[in-house]
């Protein structure tokens, strides 16, 4: 924290109070269990230059002032006071000023700690029926409150996803909770306010739990029962009475459990659901109730909400259509992740099938084979089924998420009066704010832009997955590479740091990264699965160093980098130590590097630079589990290092930072000695991801550059203009090319619209981003996900080239405003909602010259480059 500034008496003028407060970084939380939460606003129209806080608690008394703090950055303040009380609310408020002004306080915000383990008074209660037995269960508990309550909360959690009713009333809504975590170690809780919901006398608690990610299928090989083959639930409810006494309530074995309408839940493979039964919660009982009893003792820890949890966040029309075999087909026109509501009518007992697909066949019939990499599936995975009962209803499913465009329905015997008001989309993601817009005068780019976020959030779903669709996984390397996509597209700072706790929770012993977060396995479900082989794969395990870096980068987020300080050190010395012991048996006998030679990492499992244009993945697995990339993974280990060095100097480990350092620079010889000849002509298998790496990364000596930089301009040429990297690199190619003065070939590369490109994606009429370049086979079927947001890595340029917008230190307290004109665009624009306020910038041609309109929020400064000139701006717009 900033050293206080010279104490004084502190007079209000006419500026504007800060606005937008929020505790670590959410608007008046409920529910935290952080002992040092964060609090950051907008300063308003002031260059602030000092800030002061108050906190206060429920009964107005004051808790801790911060005094005057000198201090410039609106955000990552730390509560410093003495230790916060558990179930209790506070409001906090923050004045600031500068040398010569003085802001009114702001309007009061507000946090409310969570549940302490010591409070925790209710059981986890499940069934005592066989564990083989898939049913969704039913629980029920019912309690006594006196009149006069003043404030209720329900404190709930499941092993597995639930639904909360109080009273009948749905408490949870869409949500899909608790998100997913290392659920061997840790589970979430929710909190949530039921003051209204309450009442004097009696009161009804349902919980109804299906599978979620606790129970079921989860990843490539679609394993259920990874964490658990026992569903449970912890419910607490606290009421505080009028009197100032309160009333704790909680589940136990006074609790019933039995079944109901849904029968069985899947996230990935739906819901069975039978709307015979009849069922009401807060009226019905549940069938078959009986006593629910005590769950076997477990160690996992309970934990609070870090990230707003995921829900709906819009809705989508449906085009009703019949596919030529005549079954009815809903076309909500835009790929994404959700549910649909449909008003499903027809002979009681009848079952109706709800398919969900990304894509149609070349026929016109929904696809249900697309994903299917092996030709081993019996049936498609993304399906609902529904009994029908005595009386039309409107169905939605409760535990389940599909990745889908497309909704095929069959049999509906009333299809002649199935209405376009009788269905819709309901979108579901984590409900992020979007920070940045993008502009464009080619309208293929701005729906790039657009379809780059439908990806993103489609896939900031409980963990940051690849697709929605087949394996829903948290790949490590995917979020690697769009993690700077996602800081500039959305207020992602809460949702990564999420993820990166997990990944630390997660992480090997030996430092080994799982190359999927939460990882797919677990000590009930026994030893570890194929992934493991991987865990020390290039690109992918050095997550745990560039996603901190980026957070960084971005947020200004220090506090990252000491959390995920032991993550990151762990990582670089694994892969060092492997490097060290071992050499690869291609090397051995190829090229060597001398003494460097222990620095060049040629073993372990890798998917090196993935899925290139027209590779196949098996064929590459295979490929690189005979002969490891170990130029890729070199590469990466150099990178690694010397962040880890940036990093270390950050956190003040000086002699870290000069090992970190060292050791960048022994595995930057290496990689030159290894896989650098002919003065950087030749790089590699000389591909066009070798050189855009080695450029990228600073591999090379400034005598080599050239020489890359012309090959890399050569290879693209020679490919007709086309891009011809995979995952890794081409989140760097086109900012390479700018760097070498080369932006007349990223502009060809990007508005390419034959394969391989992004425009060739938007011509075929994607609304999504494609795992791979192709998206269909020679005869137009589809092929692998239609939903991957790692290709959409390109938005990030967008924003920091075409409109030029990129922090020059962290956080965007000092920026480059640095377009880059070209394609035959005429303009461009963006903005930017940054800790400081709002950036933006944009540019238009108008009779061969080009004018520049930039806006500068308080407290920051622009820099802008043209043609080799710097001018620095101000707070305020200005016209260039």
């Amino acid at each position: 924290m900033a050293s206080p500034a010279n104490a004084g008496d502190i007079r209000a003028t006419a500026a504007s109070r800060p606005s937008d407060l929020r505790t670590d970084r959410r608007v008046d939380p409920i529910g935290l269990d952080s002992t040092r939460p964060e609090f950051s606003w907008r300063p308003g129209d002031l260059a602030q230059q000092w800030y002061e806080l108050e906190v206060t608690d429920s009964a107005g008394e004051k808790v801790w002032t911060s005094g005057r703090v000198t201090g410039e950055r609106p955000f990552g303040v730390p509560y410093e006071g003495p230790a916060l009380r558990a179930k209790t609310r506070y409001a906090w408020k923050v004045r600031v000023g500068d040398d010569g002004r003085t802001s009114d306080w702001s309007d009061p915000a507000t946090f409310e700690t969570g549940l302490q383990d010591e409070d925790w008074s209710a059981i986890w209660i499940t069934d005592d029926q066989p564990t083989d037995s898939r049913r969704t269960l039913y629980f029920r508990g019912a309690a006594t409150l006196p009149p006069q309550v003043v404030r209720a909360r329900a404190y709930a959690t499941a092993l597995g996803w639930y639904r909360l009713f109080v009273n009948g009333t749905d408490i949870t809504g869409h949500a899909l909770v608790p998100r997913w975590t290392p659920l061997d170690q840790y589970v979430e809780y929710q909190v949530y306010d039921i003051t209204d919901a309450v009442r004097a006398g009696e009161n009804v608690f349902d919980v109804i739990v299906a599978d979620g990610r606790y129970r079921g299928r989860n990843g490539f090989q679609s394993r259920g029962a990874v964490f658990g083959d026992r569903l449970a639930t912890l419910v607490q409810i606290e009421a505080e009475l009028a009197d100032g006494t309160s009333v704790t309530l909680g589940s136990d074995t006074t609790w019933t459990v039995g079944a109901g309408p849904v029968r069985t839940a899947d996230h990935k493979h739906g819901e069975r659901v039978d709307l015979r039964l009849a069922y009401q919660p807060g009226i019905s009982l549940p069938l078959d109730a009986r006593p629910a009893v005590e769950l076997a003792h477990h160690d996992r820890r309970l934990i609070g909400e870090e990230v707003e949890r995921v829900g709906e966040v819009g809705r989508l029309p449906g085009r009703i259509t019949k596919t030529p075999q005549g079954v009815i087909l809903v076309d909500f026109a835009q790929n994404f992740a959700g549910v649909a509501r449909v008003r499903l009518s027809g002979a009681p007992g009848t079952t109706v099938r709800l398919s969900y697909s990304e894509v149609l066949t070349p026929d016109g019939e929904l696809d249900v084979h697309y994903l299917d990499l092996f030709g081993r599936s019996k049936e498609w995975f993304q399906r609902d089924e529904v009994t029908l009962g005595e009386t039309a209803a409107d169905y939605t499913s409760w535990f389940t998420v599909h990745g889908f465009r497309y909704l095929a329905i069959e049999p509906l015997t009333d299809d002649e009066a199935f209405r376009v008001e009788d269905v819709e989309g309901i979108v579901l993601s984590t409900p992020l704010r979007s920070t940045a817009t993008f502009e464009s005068s080619d309208e293929r780019l701005n729906r790039l832009w657009s379809n780059v976020e439908w990806s993103l959030r489609s896939n900031f779903l409980d963990t940051a997955t690849d697709c929605p669709t087949r394996e829903r996984s948290g790949w490590t390397g995917d979020i690697q590479i769009f993690g700077p996509t996602a800081s500039v597209m959305v207020d992602a700072g809460p949702y990564l740091r999420r993820y990166l706790r997990n990944l630390a929770a997660d992480q090997f012993p030996d430092g080994g990264v799982p190359t999927v977060i939460p990882r797919e396995w677990s000590q009930f479900s026994g030893g570890k699965d194929q992934q493991y082989a991987f865990r020390s794969a290039a690109g992918w395990g050095d997550t745990a160093v560039m996603l901190p870096w980026t957070l960084h980068t971005y947020y200004d987020d220090l506090e990252i980098l000491r959390r995920q300080y032991p993550s990151m050190r762990a990582w670089v010395e694994n892969i060092a130590r492997i490097a060290a012991e071992s050499s690869g048996l291609v090397r051995r006998f190829g090229r060597r590097a001398g003494r460097l030679e222990r620095y060049v990492v040629d073993t372990g499992m890798h998917f090196g630079e993935w899925l290139r244009p027209g590779e196949n993945m098996i064929t590459q697995m295979m490929r690189n589990k005979i002969r490891p990339p170990a130029e890729v993974a070199t590469a990466y280990f150099a990178h690694s290092c010397r962040l880890l060095a940036r990093i270390a100097q950050q956190l003040d480990h000086a002699s870290d930072a000069e090992r970190y350092g060292e050791l960048a620079e022994h595995a930057r010889s290496a990689y030159r000695a290894a896989f650098v000849r002919e003065g950087g002509a030749r790089i590699g298998a000389g591909r066009q991801d070798d050189y855009v790496r080695a450029l990228a990364f600073g591999l090379l000596e400034p005598a080599e550059q050239d020489r890359a930089a012309a090959r890399l301009a050569a290879l693209i040429e020679d490919n007709g203009g086309h891009l011809a990297t995979g995952f890794l690199s081409t989140p760097m190619l086109l900012s390479v090319l700018v760097e070498i003065g080369r932006s007349d070939l990223a502009y060809r590369v990007l508005l390419q619209s034959s394969p391989p490109s992004w425009l060739h994606q938007i011509e075929r009429g994607a609304t999504t981003i494609w795992e791979t370049w192709e998206g269909h086979d020679r005869k137009g079927a589809a092929r692998m996900s239609h939903n991957h947001y790692a290709f959409g890595s390109v938005a990030g340029w967008l924003f920091e080239h075409v409109v030029g917008i990129r922090p020059l230190e962290p956080g965007y307290r000092r920026f480059a405003v640095a377009p880059t004109p070209g394609g035959g665009l005429t303009s461009a624009g963006g903005t930017l909602e940054t800790g400081y306020g709002t950036i933006a910038a944009s540019w238009h041609v108008t009779d061969g010259i080009t004018v520049l309109e930039v806006t500068v929020p308080p407290g920051t400064q622009a820099e802008v480059h043209h043609e080799g000139d710097v001018r620095r701006l101000g707070a305020g717009t200005h016209r260039l």
